[in-house]
């Protein structure tokens, strides 16, 4: 997934067509949305550093990555709340990730590689297990 201009860029849209991506993903309230946009840039950060380079595929993650660094970006924005913040929003899986990701793909929000689809994001990790040992520090991740 990745959020890096097309070599010869299109405008992104001026606002997003909220109706419609949800009809795609599901009544996922705005914030999720918002959460997984601003979740991909940390991950890419994660993943490949601050790079200045803006390559497709150098910038590029998966699936699972994003899944993973959309964990630590809970983490890190609501703490001992994230899996509580997630679930009022509806988000209880990972494929849920997915479902997000690929309406904002198909409004033109994100951008995805030939070989990327919602199976990527099929049990990546447990939700319960992976919020649950927040306080021992060794979050259950498969």
């Amino acid at each position: 997934m990745s959020t890096s201009p097309d070599p010869q860029p299109a405008p992104e849209p001026a606002a997003p067509d909220w109706k419609a991506i949800r009809a795609k993903a599901g009544p996922f309230p705005d914030q999720a949305y918002q959460f997984v946009r601003e979740g991909l840039a940390h991950t890419v950060k994660m993943v490949h550093g601050d790079k200045g380079d803006s390559e497709d595929e150098s910038r590029h993650v998966s699936g699972q990555q994003l899944c993973l660094g959309l964990r630590d970006f809970a983490l890190k924005q609501y703490g001992l709340l994230a899996r509580t913040v997630l679930e009022r929003w509806g988000v209880r899986r990972t494929e849920d990730f997915g479902r997000i990701v690929f309406a904002m793909v198909e409004a033109g929000w994100m951008r995805k590689t030939d070989e990327d689809s919602l199976q990527d994001f099929q049990d990546v990790f447990d939700f319960e297990e992976a919020f649950a040992d927040l306080v021992s520090g060794s979050p259950g991740v498969r």
